[in-house]
């Protein structure tokens, strides 16, 4: 791809590759998680216990995967401590095994689970709020899975590999949030799914996945965050008459580089009643982003060396309305198509933007609401349609 003369990006970049902001993560208290329990001993734990009182294991296990679980835990406020050791499927790969069920508790830590159909799995039919610290989810067929009813699962300092999905929930059958706080995501085939589930993350990192985020019929935020050399961003749809269509999805203070596409060749329009992007960078990202939407707030990003830029068009309901919003204080820079493309109808208003050096035009958006302040060119179409464009 080009290089833009005269203009960095790389300063931005590396301060997100070695570090975001702190962050405060919401309703949550970090210090609990290593917090003192009595402990009953782990040494006469086996296969297909099921645990009542707070318990921390002394050994790995093994469990077949024709048994019912590997382990339950069915009290209240209980908290099983993995001892940093392994619970691990045995036999031939099932996609029904189930390593370790809550019914009732309060907390898993420190270890790992691979190899199962559900890594962590659900079995409540009441609310469960649950907080899953240090763990490894290993070669799952689901790392979580929530299965029923309403469920807030708090994610910290946890990594998540080889899995077919990281995070999910049985298909119209239960809702929730899972909150994800510094955590890895990493060679997934889908990292996330928010299906009537809200997703939010902040300061965690997603790296070779198949699939970052499926929004479908939930909602997800991503902040402080890297997403970087994953096939696809996003996965969002239209869903015409039903409730599937992701309602909101928004990305703030992340990175977004080096992935082979923002949408996957099945689905490469995101789809969704309302996109946020804000103070994110998109850097050399091997597509362009197509959004289709009712209403957008893309404000202080950068759109640096994509294979194409950003594309806003209507979302093609039964009765289409022109998508409305706010494109802001944005940087289009040398993407090999246009900068900033606004389909007709749609007409969010323009404002404060910069498009040097792209292959296509600067900012070409004829029906769009000119808000001024922008600035473009270099561009090889052309500089701006629809808007007038200062040259400084």
């Amino acid at each position: 791809m080009k290089q833009t003369r005269g203009f960095t990006v790389a300063l931005a970049v590396t301060t997100l590759f070695t570090g975001a902001p702190d962050v405060q993560a919401r309703g949550t208290t970090p210090s609990d998680a290593d917090g003192e329990v009595t402990f009953t001993a782990g040494l006469t734990v086996q296969c297909g216990d099921t645990l009542t009182t707070h318990t921390r294991l002394t050994h790995d296990l093994h469990c077949p995967s024709s048994a019912p679980f590997a382990l339950q835990l069915d009290g209240d406020g209980i908290v099983l401590d993995l001892g940093g050791h392994t619970i691990r499927r045995t036999g031939p790969e099932n996609r029904d095994s189930q390593g370790i069920v809550l019914a009732r508790g309060r907390m898993v830590r420190n270890g790992t689970v691979r190899g199962f159909g559900s890594g962590i799995t659900t079995s409540s039919s009441g609310q469960l709020n649950v907080r899953l610290h240090e763990l490894t989810l290993l070669d799952n067929g689901i790392g979580v899975y929530h299965r029923t009813s309403y469920g807030n699962f708090l994610i910290t300092n946890s990594r998540l590999k080889g899995n077919g999905t990281g995070l999910s929930s049985e298909f119209d059958a239960s809702n929730g949030n899972f909150d994800v706080r510094s955590s890895l995501f990493t060679h997934n085939g889908t990292a996330m799914v928010a299906d009537f589930h809200h997703i939010d993350v902040i300061d965690s990192t997603f790296t070779s996945n198949e699939i970052v985020i499926n929004c479908f019929g939930g909602s997800a935020r991503i902040r402080g965050s890297t997403l970087a050399w994953n096939d696809a961003v996003g996965r969002m749809q239209l869903d015409t008459g039903g409730p599937y269509t992701c309602a909101e999805m928004r990305f703030e203070n992340s990175l977004l580089a080096n992935n082979a596409a923002f949408a996957p060749a099945i689905r490469p329009v995101w789809e969704t009643n309302e996109l946020a992007m804000i103070d994110t960078l998109a850097v050399r990202n091997g597509a362009g982003l197509k959004v289709a939407a009712f209403k957008v707030h893309i404000d202080g990003n950068t759109f640096y060396d994509n294979a194409d830029g950003l594309r806003l068009s209507d979302l093609q309901t039964f009765f289409p309305v022109p998508l409305t919003g706010i494109v802001r204080d944005n940087q289009f820079l040398a993407n090999d198509g246009d900068g900033l493309r606004v389909q007709p109808p749609s007409t969010p208003t323009v404002s404060n933007n910069l498009a040097l050096g792209n292959a296509g035009f600067g900012i070409y958006a004829p029906t769009a609401s000119d808000g001024g302040g922008n600035v473009a060119r270099g561009n090889t179409a052309g500089d701006c349609v629809g808007i007038v464009c200062a040259m400084f």
